[in-house]
């Protein structure tokens, strides 16, 4: 993977961890020689990621939909900053710039950009990993949901194994680096839906 869409939030929670992680996946993803594609913000975890790879010497491209590009909110500090007109635009190059997803802690924009690379690998848009980082136990509620919609059927099994999730930052990497895609809708026949 050379480069990674990485999806968190753009708030500051109190617990100072959430910062604290952002930043050190930032660093990491440099270390390694990944680049990363994210939402171009300057604010809260955002923020803290591509800071985190920037001061590491990380390639960062930010995409950021015109709206909330003001000075208050860009990131003038990326490597590259996109401005596109929508979201739909802005999701659309993280999927077009990066070789995979990383999520991080984060709420609602974040959970958007999570489904949505799930929902477009089980269609077949991409055939990329999409990884979940569930630091803190964070996404355990998530995670027990997943598996509810899996064990009700409305999660294929050729696709229960799309969101590929860790509490460790470097196996979630590891398993991401092997992902093999599987089979999308698009490719199925009718029986098999």
């Amino acid at each position: 993977m050379k480069r990674i869409a990485v999806y968190c939030g753009s708030a500051s929670p109190a617990d100072p961890r959430y910062v604290a992680l952002a930043r050190a996946v930032g660093a990491t993803l440099a270390a390694r020689g990944i680049g990363m594609v994210y939402g171009g913000g300057r604010l809260g975890l955002m923020g803290a990621v591509a800071a985190g790879a920037l001061a590491a010497g990380g390639e960062v491209i930010g995409v950021i939909p015109e709206a909330l590009a003001g000075p208050e909110v860009a990131n003038p500090d990326c490597t590259e900053l996109h401005v596109v007109r929508s979201m739909h635009e802005r999701k659309q190059a993280f999927t077009d710039l990066s070789d995979g997803f990383l999520t991080l802690p984060g709420g609602v924009g974040t959970m958007d950009e999570l489904w949505e690379a799930v929902s477009w690998a089980q269609l077949g848009y991409h055939a990329k990993p999409v990884g979940l980082l569930n630091a803190f136990g964070f996404y355990d509620h998530l995670l027990a949901f997943n598996r509810h919609m899996i064990e009700v059927g409305f999660v294929r099994p050729a696709h229960a194994g799309i969101l590929i999730a860790e509490h460790d930052l470097d196996l979630l990497l590891a398993r991401m680096a092997a992902h093999e895609p599987h089979q999308p809708i698009f490719a199925m026949k009718a029986e098999d839906l």
